[in-house]
């Protein structure tokens, strides 16, 4: 702080003080972000004149003041719980300016502003009105609990969200322990707090924002679980589980374990009479595919209570020299996924079924030449019958709002008008009360509908191969 400034803080309660001091002062406290708890300005005492010489304009001395001049109004300590006055840079100033000073407008705007107030929920109700998610009240902390619904304990996967203007700003997986707390830029949330709730309950954070609480469900899982290689996406597994055709019982082979995101939707289609064997080449990969399976296992026991089927068999080697291990077992559909398909082929087709699918994965076009040019020169019972990536595009659908946020309405024909200042017998009071969402009819409130911004791009091509008799 430069030493000015400090001496215009640090003077003493006899020493006498001109608006024009006042205002350096003001300025010096915002310019260097001064804690005005700090400051002693309301002890100061001001004169109502301006002046440079020895004497005052009315030819008495500055030492020989007679009545003392209005003192400066103390800095409001309303306990904000963001530590940010929420007030405009001009209401700070009028805070520490004389009333003589200031003209009529800043006076009326300093004496209605809530300077005063002592609520400490202001601001966090602004932002609740902000957000798409409603503030749950005490009946859904005693609402009644419905069959086969389980509340969160410790130890489950749960997910956090906060949205704010109908859009999605922080997503964030975790595991729920005991003395542990859940850290983000919009305040944290101890996990004591959070056992015992249901899943979809809106708890509060430190800094008073609401966050959603829920379960993930399997496809958010694998987006958020800690990956080594690249997963592939539930859009894409989705597309190769239809290829595949994969039923409850089916045995499937699985070649590139990665971070184990195949295999967990496979494990759930083959059910607990069905059986997958995935097989990955290095140890770091083949590691962590087996703790996502196991962590999502063991989250799913506490969530249902029930066990999650343990029907998926890791393998770690290279599938090319794994023909031993395919000894007494045949495959209903086999999914791939690694860099060199077309030289796994002459392994794995004589174990495939005739008429099952072979889906494969591929990140680049030129993977898919490669695969098409090692099935030309192959003698394998094996066509080609798709090539294809899967596109999603997300869309954003939102009422028609204006400038004040209140919605917008259609505008009708002319007869429709006439009908309807005609059979309009609203009072005033009524009107007023029309603002709400709810007193808007059906029907009369336009929508926005347009693209996402955001859309994801391209992630991988899918190849459906068909074992066949010649």
């Amino acid at each position: 702080m430069p030493l000015f400034a400090g001496l215009c803080f640090n003077l003493g309660s006899s020493v006498k003080m001109t608006s024009g001091l006042a205002r350096v002062c003001a300025a010096c406290s915002i310019r260097h972000k001064i804690n005005p708890r700090n400051l002693r300005i309301s002890s100061l005492v001001c004169t109502k004149w301006f002046w440079t010489g020895p004497k005052s304009p009315d030819g008495g001395d500055d030492d020989s003041s007679g009545e003392p001049g209005p003192t400066l109004p103390p800095f409001s300590r309303r306990a904000f719980p963001f530590g940010r006055r929420p007030l405009s840079p001009l209401e700070r100033v009028s805070q520490m300016v004389p009333e003589e000073l200031l003209n009529k407008e800043v006076w009326e705007l300093r004496r209605n502003s809530p300077v005063h107030e002592s609520e400490d929920s202001k601001v966090p109700e602004k932002l609740m009105e902000d957000s798409d998610v409603e503030q749950p009240g005490d009946h859904m902390a005693h609402a009644h609990v419905l069959p086969g619904e389980r509340a969160v304990c410790f130890g489950e996967v749960l997910l956090a969200e906060y949205r704010r203007k109908r859009r999605l700003e922080l997503q964030k997986m975790f595991q729920l322990e005991k003395g542990s707390k859940l850290g983000s830029n919009v305040g944290f949330i101890a996990h004591d707090a959070v056992q015992g709730c249901r899943a979809g309950t809106v708890l509060r954070t430190s800094l008073g924002l609401p966050m959603l609480i829920r379960r993930p469900s399997l496809e958010e899982f694998t987006l958020f679980m800690k990956r080594g290689p690249a997963i592939a996406y539930p859009k894409d597994v989705s597309a190769m589980l239809m290829m595949m055709d994969v039923n409850e019982g089916d045995c499937v082979l699985e070649s590139g374990s990665g971070s184990g995101a195949m295999s967990l939707f496979l494990s759930r289609a083959v059910g607990s009479r069905g059986s997958v064997l995935s097989v990955e080449v290095r140890a770091d990969h083949h590691r962590r595919a087996v703790l996502n399976y196991e962590r999502w296992r063991s989250s799913w026991r506490l969530r249902s209570g029930n066990e999650w089927p343990e029907n998926v068999h890791f393998h770690l080697g290279d599938l090319i020299n794994s023909a031993p291990l395919f000894n007494g077992r045949s495959f209903n559909s086999v999914a791939l996924d690694m860099v060199n398909p077309h030289l796994t082929l002459p392994t794995i087709t004589p174990y495939l079924h005739t008429g099952g699918v072979c889906a494969i994965y591929l990140a680049n076009i030129t993977q898919i030449i490669d695969l098409m040019e090692g099935l030309r020169c192959s003698a394998l019972p094996l066509v080609c019958e798709r090539i294809f990536e899967v596109q999603y595009r997300d869309w954003l659908l939102a009422p028609s709002l204006k400038k004040d946020g209140s919605f917008n309405q259609r505008k009708n024909s002319s007869g429709e008008e006439a009908t309807e200042r005609e059979n309009d017998v609203l009072s005033d009071e009524v009107k007023e009360g029309q603002d709400s969402p709810a007193h808007f009819p059906f029907g009369s409130v336009p929508y926005i509908a347009r693209p996402h911004p955001e859309q994801n791009g391209h992630t991988a091509f899918l190849v459906k191969l068909r074992k066949i008799s010649r």
